[in-house]
């Protein structure tokens, strides 16, 4: 097997006080994948600020501006959710890139992971809801560019939708964005994906497995993507903070085996990615970021080629 190639760097775990956002988790996946044997220090590759070319595949540069000057008003920090900080604004650019490696890695060896990135609620011009960059659409955007991919779906099963990635992606036929979310929940105005499924409050395992296996194989062999981005929030958790869904540590465990193994049927290469996840027990989060990671390990022991 060849080397493998996980992108996470320490830089992720910032303070921002008392907060429901745990920056620690990541670091915290991490040791745990190492401690387990699934992982040693010389598979962890660390990534590099992204550049402001980059930056500017999505965001505007009134905002990116703002970001680096810490201009930003009352207004958008309240969007945010968060408190601005340097150290912030330094991890979402470093968590930019991650994903940008992470999506070559994938192109590359058929899975790219990510121990971070999903920040799937920032718009081209604002961040919202903890997300400062929207490191998916970056990556994605800088993909076609480079003539890479010419089709890129994502699957986004955080417990949120995915306003971000849909507005951005709105008016682009190269990019279908899929999301699965509770629909009594924020985001309160959700721009339109091409596919949503919004869920009652306190769905289960089942009912949430069987819409994905009714929904995913059809829409993959319909669009024919060359690329997925699969956003692997945990905070569809039955214990979240922030949620009222009501699967088991199980059920995402089976959720993430079922997106893996689809992507493998259909030869499509996938870059995963964690976003939310803020279980009242930290270690349930840190659990079930875990068994995605293990189960995307699993997936690249498989040769993958591009589609087509």
């Amino acid at each position: 097997m060849s080397k493998r190639k996980v992108v996470y760097s320490d830089k992720y775990d910032v303070d921002i006080g008392a907060h429901v956002f745990p920056t620690k988790k990541y670091k915290l996946v991490c040791e745990r994948l190492l401690r387990e044997g699934l992982l040693e220090e010389e598979d962890l590759e660390s990534p590099h600020a992204a550049s402001e070319e980059d930056m500017l595949l999505v965001h505007s540069q009134e905002y990116l501006n703002k970001l680096k000057t810490g201009t930003l008003s009352f207004e958008e920090i309240f969007k945010l959710e968060m408190p601005y900080s340097k150290e912030i604004v330094r991890a979402s650019y470093l968590c930019v890139s991650g994903t940008i490696m992470a999506c070559g890695i994938a192109l590359d060896k058929g899975v790219g992971i990510h121990i971070g990135g999903g920040f799937h609620h920032a718009f081209r011009d604002h961040g919202e809801g903890l997300c400062v960059l929207n490191d998916i659409a970056i990556a994605i955007r800088k993909a076609i560019k480079a003539g890479r991919v010419a089709r890129v779906m994502t699957i986004d099963c955080d417990l949120h939708q995915g306003n971000g990635t849909a507005d951005i992606f709105s008016d682009d036929d190269e990019v279908f964005t899929f999301s699965i979310h509770q629909q009594n929940n924020y985001p309160f105005y959700k721009p339109k994906s091409n596919l949503d499924i919004g869920l009652d409050d306190y769905t289960g395992d089942k009912i949430y497995l069987n819409k994905l296996k009714r929904h995913i194989p059809k829409i993959i062999s319909d669009f024919r993507p060359q690329l997925v981005f699969y956003v692997a929030g945990a905070d569809p958790y039955k214990n979240d903070q922030i949620g009222n869904l009501a699967l088991t540590i199980e059920g995402l465990k089976e959720r993430d085996e079922f997106i893996f193994e689809t992507s493998r049927n259909f030869n499509v290469p996938i870059a995963v990615v964690l976003a939310g996840g803020y279980a009242a027990d930290i270690r349930d989060t840190v659990t079930i970021h875990f068994n995605t990671v293990k189960a995307a390990l699993e997936y690249g022991r498989f040769q993958v080629g591009g589609n087509g």
